[in-house]
């Protein structure tokens, strides 16, 4: 007889999960709360315009492949992927540039601002290739329950070619001088949820992600993704359920054997949690079932939250590319801001996607699709209206200074999203967008574990356990936890 496994939430680590499981052989089924499956990566369609509602950047695109491979699939059998080329333009205060796709012209690029690191550069990526092929390989795949799983000489040998306890910030300054860039390369970081100084070098992997490996656009907009893994899923058998909100995890005698959903109770054999996990555990668990406190919790450093705008315009606009970041004010004041003093930015950095550069789809034609993000500290909860206003008529401000043309005449569809919003649509532990922090003290082991210890038959995956933030690591983590479950 299968076994019974009930999927909270249905993001990339539950659709991952979901897929893997059920082609294990359980009888799996997945709630998700909303109305759309897709979690963070669902999609908002306003008069013609579809919107990516979260993640937009696809990088290592190998560890898509190797998801869908897993499966007899091909990335191509779901959507068409396009390279982007430039990667993305930087706006920086004296002028915009573009960072190039191609390793000629990239090297070129490094050594008209600095010479000699051209050649630099190829060395760091080098290295940074070491520590991607390692930590994307052996290190994310391990459930890490424990250090014991590190402690193979094999593991110690090429744990010391990852710098774990090198700050990034350090080991891109040995290399390069020049100030952009050193902000090139540290802006990756803001996605994982530190300052440079507080997060191990190990991360230059992203930098190799991003420079060697390329960014990357799934035509049609990231939630193909989405549509291509409920797609496996399904033809799996695995059956979902929207509008499912799930108001208890049902423990009896210290084991998970159902949950409670619309007041309804549905016995299961194993629970897999992809939802918010301190919402799992404070909201869902009785307290004598958490293995974490509200004081744990309340220590840990969380990745920024979004401030999101999203617009449509009723015409097309010159002087950007589908990725922009604007770097024209001070990367360290921003970065205290969010991380120590947790105020609102008074000048903040912050990113412009116009997929609609490359993609016609995602706007009727003539007009122009555009997704604004601003990284805030998790600890504002003050954003109402107004001071959602107030910061879209300042990056509107700073973006008519560059490309000398002011697009709030033009303005056709305008929607906000905030840490609210986080809270309310995710149940995102303090209005979180990107997870944990990868900091060296909540690296692997450190964690919140996948396995509870407290309830048997009750597993976490996602962005608040390993491997960590990103689309990339949630889709590891889901097939992570479904060994687990199934080893178990």
């Amino acid at each position: 007889m299968k076994k019974k496994i009930l999927i909270i939430g249905s993001g990339f680590s539950s659709l991952s999960a979901a897929s893997y499981l059920a082609k294990s052989g359980c009888d799996v089924s997945v709630y998700e709360k909303n109305t759309a499956l897709g979690g963070r990566a669902r999609i908002k369609k306003i008069n013609g315009f579809t919107f990516d509602m979260g993640p937009s950047w696809y990088w290592m695109p190998d560890v898509f492949e190797n998801y869908f491979q897993d499966f007899g699939k091909q990335v191509s059998d779901f959507y068409d992927l396009k390279r982007l080329s430039p990667s993305y333009r930087v706006f920086w205060e004296d002028a915009p540039e573009d960072i190039p796709s191609d390793m000629r012209e990239l090297k070129a690029y490094f050594e008209k601002h600095e010479k000699g690191s051209g050649d630099k550069l190829e060395k760091f990526l080098a290295e940074a290739k070491v520590k991607y092929d390692v930590g994307m390989g052996e290190f994310v795949t391990k459930p890490s329950l424990s250090i014991k799983e590190f402690m193979t000489l094999d593991i110690a040998k090429k744990g010391m070619s990852l710098d774990l306890f090198k700050p990034i910030s350090k080991h891109i300054r040995s290399y390069f001088s020049h100030p952009k860039l050193i902000e090139l390369l540290e802006f990756p970081v803001l996605f994982l949820g530190a300052k440079p100084q507080n997060t191990p070098s190990l991360y230059s992997l992203m930098n190799y992600a991003d420079m060697a490996l390329g960014t990357w656009y799934p035509m049609g907009g990231m939630n193909k993704i989405i549509e291509g893994m409920v797609s496996v899923a399904e033809s799996l058998g695995v059956k979902f359920h929207i509008d499912s909100t799930v108001e208890e995890i049902v423990v009896k005698n210290n084991k998970a054997i159902g949950l409670k959903i619309n007041g309804e109770i549905i016995e299961a054999d194993r629970i897999v949690s992809g939802a918010d996990y301190h919402h799992t555990e404070q909201v869902l668990l009785p307290e004598s079932n958490r293995d974490y406190s509200e004081k744990y919790w309340d220590k840990r450093v969380m990745a920024p939250s979004s401030l999101l705008y999203y617009v449509g315009l009723n015409k097309k606009i010159e002087g950007i590319k589908h990725h922009n970041l604007f770097f024209d004010e001070s990367f360290e004041n921003h970065a205290t801001e969010i991380y120590d003093t947790h105020k609102w930015p008074e000048k903040p950095l912050f990113y412009l996607c116009n997929p609609s550069k490359t993609d016609d789809s995602v706007a009727p034609e003539g007009k122009e699709n555009l997704f604004f993000l601003v990284p805030v500290s998790t600890e504002l909860t003050d954003d109402g209206e107004e001071i959602r206003k107030r910061y879209f008529d300042l990056i509107c401000d700073r973006l008519t200074t560059h490309i000398g043309e002011d697009i709030r005449s033009s303005i056709e569809v305008y929607e906000s999203f905030a840490h609210s919003d986080f809270v309310s649509e995710y149940n995102s532990f303090k209005g979180n967008a990107y997870g944990l922090a990868n900091t060296l003290k909540q690296t692997a082991f450190l964690k919140p574990k996948m396995k509870s210890k407290k309830v048997d038959n009750l597993y976490y995956t996602g962005q608040l356990t390993v491997p960590g933030p990103g689309v990339p690591p949630s889709l590891i983590s889901g097939k992570v936890v479904s060994e687990l479950v199934m080893k178990n």
